[in-house]
């Protein structure tokens, strides 16, 4: 285990934060399959993150005819760029090394 893994699996779960990024990350609307994809996610368990998201006030869906768009809200927005800055933050993170004994 990479002291850098330590720190993402201990402060945050991947792939709610990997879901928000992607979200954020690219040109107009996604929808949900092309998000589980992105994320390495299942349908089913992208949606339910995706509710979950919603009810926070962190997404908001805009059906046209059968697909559903996910878009940020200004607070998801806030928050994937929080979530950004954490993440260089954990990538800058040195193991410290060990006294000799």
């Amino acid at each position: 285990m990479t002291p850098k893994m330590d720190a993402e699996e201990f402060f945050i779960r991947k792939k709610p934060v990997r879901l928000l990024l992607n979200i954020k990350i690219g040109a107009g609307p996604k929808y949900v399959s092309i998000l589980a994809k992105e994320t390495d996610c299942t349908y089913s368990h992208t949606v339910k993150l995706l509710e979950i998201f919603k009810d926070i006030g962190v997404v908001d869906f805009d059906k046209q005819g059968r697909i559903k768009y996910v878009k940020l809200t200004q607070d998801g927005m806030d928050l994937a760029n929080d979530f950004e800055a954490v993440m260089r933050r954990f990538s800058k993170l040195k193991p410290r090394k060990k006294p000799e004994k």
